[in-house]
């Protein structure tokens, strides 16, 4: 387990920048945070393991395409994520295809793109159900279209095949997505089956094995025992199918508030040498990979807002302008993000430093601006605010933008890249009044 650094103290001004040029409430990523998530993620998993970005987690071009040109393909889970990636410049065998929602027509795109020569890294199976749908698919004859240039050399699809491991992850239950009743991924029986399935349709080619245990793992035992049983599973089927040599075992890789005890990106890698080394080397996947979402964009963001209220309600109450539209995750499921003042009775502060201590504090309940109850960010510890006052959100770069909303009418945020020059970049404009309804 490794300390991170604070950034907060050395953006701050920054962050005070971007509200005064963009208005609240304003989305701040830090590219240096960025790429130092990346560096830590590929010292953890270093080549020949192949790495993906999953898209979920943030799905702003900008900080896609910043991880693209880090040497990190993109993980998605639909044709509008696909899109994205696209957009980032992040080529099609780079790309990866998955998740439990595929419609029919991210099917055939999937099929289009190999018949045309420019096939997918790969696409992962959920169900039986899914298998036949991509099956059926795959067998009906190729449709010329006369809008699209001439293709290349037809290319089979690889697929791999979500193994649910049924391990009981250490993390909150609606993301333990590895667990038994988890509605992701098939039994070792279902995998079998939809693999001699999926292995005798022409265009389609059965490769590997997808596991992802769940997200916020506290602790590497669960992930452990997922992997230790997706490794025997894909040993078993590579016995007679020797191409049968991928194993992707996800993310999941946790991003905890600062100072608490975290297992980093290296505690989980350090798992899988000796797991491997107890299956028989023809028996062993030759093609291993890796998905962090969160772990590579999280702590890069910070949500920066303005005070509205400032009053007693049975103790401080303080009310923000940013809140469940802008971050769904304490709403959704409980998650903390701290939050700091950045002003305090309009003069600048940053939340830490030794001058910032002699700023009394006391616990303060922080709401947001929404018409729920349930818009609440916690208690914190701030200083002395009254209305316009500035405060940062930290950790908010994963299941922010892509999870926001327009809910009471409130136009997205804009996203801004503090770059490593100390430049401010906008690339995304707050959404419009003419956007909604």
């Amino acid at each position: 387990m490794t300390e991170e650094p604070d950034r907060l103290p050395a953006i701050a001004a920054a962050l005070r920048s971007a509200a005064a040029r963009h208005g609240t409430p304003v989305t701040v990523t830090d590219v240096a945070t960025l790429d130092a998530a990346a560096a830590r993620i590929a010292d953890a998993f270093p080549d020949p393991w192949l790495r993906a970005y999953s898209l979920k987690a943030n799905d702003v071009v900008a900080i896609v395409a910043r991880l693209g040109a880090l040497g990190l393909g993109a993980n998605v889970v639909s044709r509008g994520e696909w899109a994205v990636a696209s957009r980032a410049g992040i080529p099609n065998d780079r790309v990866t295809l998955e998740g439990i929602g595929k419609t029919d027509a991210d099917l055939r795109a999937a099929l289009r793109t190999a018949r045309e020569g420019r096939p997918l890294r790969w696409i992962a199976i959920e169900s039986m159900d899914e298998a036949a749908a991509l099956g059926q698919l795959a067998r009906q004859p190729r449709r010329a279209r006369a809008d699209r240039p001439p293709a290349g050399a037809a290319s089979p699809l690889e697929v791999l095949f979500r193994f649910n491991p049924g391990v009981n992850p250490e993390t909150h239950a609606g993301l333990a997505v590895g667990a038994p009743a988890s509605k992701f991924g098939m039994t070792a029986d279902e995998v079998t089956t939809t693999i001699e399935l999926i292995e005798g349709t022409p265009g389609l080619r059965a490769r590997g094995l997808h596991l992802h245990v769940g997200s916020q793992l506290r602790s590497v035992d669960a992930w452990r025992d997922g992997v230790r049983r997706a490794l025997a599973l894909l040993a078993l089927v590579r016995g007679s199918l020797v191409a049968f040599d991928t194993l992707d075992l996800g993310g999941g890789f946790p991003v905890l508030p600062l100072g608490e005890p975290t297992p980093d990106p290296e505690r989980f890698a350090r798992e899988v040498a000796p797991l491997l080394e107890a299956i028989a080397a023809d028996r062993r996947p030759s093609r291993l990979a890796i998905e962090p979402g969160r772990a590579l964009v999280a702590r890069a963001g910070f949500l920066v807002g303005r005070v509205l209220h400032v009053r007693e309600r049975d103790g401080r109450q303080v009310v923000l302008d940013v809140g469940m539209t802008d971050l769904i995750r304490p709403a959704l499921y409980g998650a903390r993000h701290e939050v700091v003042a950045l002003t305090s009775l309009g003069r600048p502060v940053s939340g830490t430093g030794d001058a910032d201590r002699r700023i009394a504090t006391e616990i303060a309940r922080v709401d947001g601006p929404i018409c729920e109850s349930t818009d609440a960010l916690g208690e914190h510890a701030l200083p002395p605010l009254r209305r316009g006052d500035l405060v940062a959100i930290r950790d908010v770069g994963a299941y922010a933008a892509s999870l926001a909303s327009t809910y009471n009418g409130r136009p997205r945020t804009p996203q801004v890249l503090l770059e490593l020059d100390g430049r401010l970049r906008l690339v995304r404009r707050r959404g419009s009044l003419a956007s909604l309804g």
